[in-house]
């Protein structure tokens, strides 16, 4: 085998081994209508991308009328940003496109595994804060209520519910037939 074959074939792999780490986009794809439960689902798929280290970019989709609200979808966006805002930093804010808007975020710079534990053993705890005491209620400007009565303000005493008698509670149900 010749020397200098070697010698290229064995930069020809270190060049190869040296993409280390590839940054990819992950796409989240949201329509105005998206319900609050499958918007959670999607915030969650997004949560583990970016623990992953990908990036994410969410993608609404608009029809017909649907793009003359956009100040309901920059809302559902700062939503999302809420959400996650403790460990994405954010990329591109939210931009119309066409029929499209688009915001992306990547994960938030993490401390190195090492120093994390060395903080948490080494560090000592931080001292927790007194506990809130119960705020009293506001005196009205008329001075305290007498003993025995109740200011206006008061909401009055709870009365307890009437039972209809039926097992589902419908009054409609005829029992028996």
């Amino acid at each position: 085998m010749d020397y200098g074959k070697h010698k290229y074939e064995r930069k020809k792999r270190m060049k190869a081994g040296s993409h280390g780490h590839t940054i990819t986009i992950k796409e989240i794809r949201i329509r105005p209508k998206t319900d609050v439960h499958d918007l959670q689902l999607k915030i969650s798929r997004a949560r583990k991308f970016l623990d992953a280290g990908h990036k994410v970019q969410f993608t609404m989709l608009f029809r017909g009328r649907e793009r003359f609200n956009r100040d309901f979808a920059e809302g559902v966006f700062d939503g999302i940003i809420a959400d996650l805002e403790e460990i994405i930093k954010m990329e591109r804010r939210p931009t119309m496109e066409g029929r499209r808007m688009t915001m992306l975020i990547s994960p938030a710079k993490q401390q190195k595994k090492g120093s994390s534990k060395q903080s948490a053993a080494g560090a000592p705890k931080k001292e927790q804060p007194p506990p809130k005491q119960q705020q009293q209620p506001m005196p009205s400007p008329d001075g305290p209520a007498p003993q025995g009565e109740q200011s206006i303000d008061a909401a009055p005493p709870a009365q307890p519910s009437a039972d209809l008698g039926g097992a589902s509670g419908d009054r409609n149900h005829a029992e028996g037939a």
